[in-house]
């Protein structure tokens, strides 16, 4: 029991579905001979039951603070598919305890460089210019450096990301300043602006939350929720501070104006280098990053020119979410790449994380119908995409 539930905290502390979990548990648990197993989730802790040769025995072990993992559960998975019958626990422990002490598979500075990347990539997808997207990267980039330097000091997730929202965009008006001063004016400043703390965005927990509710892992999905929203609102303060003090007017302007082929090229491009980097922040193997990426360049696209011929957000979201989730499962099946790894890179970056920010501070400068309208719009789109991901199901049966 000791074994099944320390593989346990390993696979949803990375970050995995309490859904998921539950059917790596059952595995595991049916292979070491127990059986009857009842598990309940929440975000920082697991409570089982298990039985064997009639008895029953309970446990209850805490998660830690929630990261994502994807290489971890990666290896779990295939541990678990590995395995034989009546399996050595000695040998079983020896394996976990290997995986949890294996290092990042990027450094510091490689995650850094990835996330200005990304930021730089999600202030065109935002409709900036090219000088915004140099400044949302720098940002982006120093406010990741921070992100980790609190991280690694154990500072607390929510302290940490509004000191990090603050310092992403204080560091992009800082810039956008400095570029004033010089005479290159900025254009399209609130893109660029939003996009620079949008690395900050919860939105595994999110989609994971709203999947593990239509699975009926209600109190694992009403947890995941809870600690979404509030990195929300903590990322939402720093950006608050920084909006204040500069003065800083947010309101939506028109997307940058390029030939359209051009535009479609520019933004598969840029999927493909957001999703990738983002890959990389969740510990994913360079190769399945690259996958990663192509899928987000196919779906992100998919997702874009369906609402360029007037379809709505919500079921252009659905309809890419649907592409990712039938090739993640495909995946998982003929190449053993477990479907989170597929999935959550492409699925990151279509966050309405714009909507999401510009919900909170519209509403706490009382402009409510401009809020409203935000948050219905970030709900939909986010409901989309975990319904697109369910319904993959339907069309791949597992066998």
């Amino acid at each position: 029991m000791d074994v099944v539930m320390q593989f346990a905290t390993m696979m949803i502390g990375a970050g995995n579905t309490a859904t998921r979990t539950r059917e790596m548990m059952d595995a595991i648990a049916k292979k070491m001979g127990l059986d009857g197993l009842a598990v309940s989730f929440s975000l920082d802790s697991i409570t089982a039951s298990v039985r064997r040769s009639g008895e029953w025995i309970t446990a209850l072990r805490e998660t830690g603070p929630p990261v994502v993992n994807v290489w971890q559960i990666a290896e779990l998975e295939r541990l678990v598919k590995t395995l034989g019958p009546e399996p050595a626990l000695r040998e079983i422990e020896l394996k976990l305890a290997h995986l949890k002490s294996t290092a990042h598979h990027y450094s510091m500075l490689q995650i850094v460089g990835a996330v200005a990347t990304a930021s730089g990539a999600f202030a065109f997808l935002n409709g900036a210019a090219a000088l915004e997207m140099i400044a949302a990267a720098i940002g982006g980039g120093v406010g990741q450096w921070l992100r980790m330097r609190l991280s690694r000091s154990h500072f607390n997730h929510y302290g940490t990301a509004a000191l990090s929202a603050a310092m992403a965009s204080g560091v992009f008006a800082i810039v956008g300043g400095l570029s004033g001063l010089l005479g290159l004016k900025f254009t399209h400043y609130p893109a660029g602006f939003i996009s620079s703390v949008l690395f900050l965005v919860p939105g595994f927990p999110l989609i994971a939350g709203l999947f593990d509710l239509l699975q009926y892992q209600t109190v694992a999905a009403v947890s995941r929720f809870a600690y979404g929203a509030m990195l929300l609102l903590s990322v939402a303060l720093g950006l608050s501070f920084v909006i204040a003090i500069a003065g800083i007017d947010i309101s939506r302007q028109p997307s940058l104006e390029v030939a359209y082929f051009l535009k479609f090229v520019l933004r598969a491009v840029f999927s493909f280098v957001a999703a990738g980097a983002f890959a990389m922040l969740f510990n994913t193997p360079a190769p399945i990053a690259l996958a990663a990426g192509l899928l987000a360049l196919v779906a992100n696209s998919l997702r874009l020119v369906l609402n360029d011929i007037g379809m709505m957000p919500a079921p252009a979201a659905f309809c890419a979410a649907l592409v990712i989730g039938i090739v993640a499962m495909l995946s998982d099946r003929h190449f053993n790449v477990p479907r989170l790894a597929m999935t959550v890179a492409p699925i990151v970056i279509m966050i309405p994380g714009v909507f999401a920010f510009e919900m909170i501070v519209l509403f706490n400068h009382g402009r409510m119908v401009e809020a409203l309208q935000a948050s219905a719009s970030c709900g939909f789109v986010i409901g989309g995409l975990a319904m697109g991901l369910a319904a993959a199901r339907f069309f791949i049966r597992k066998t």
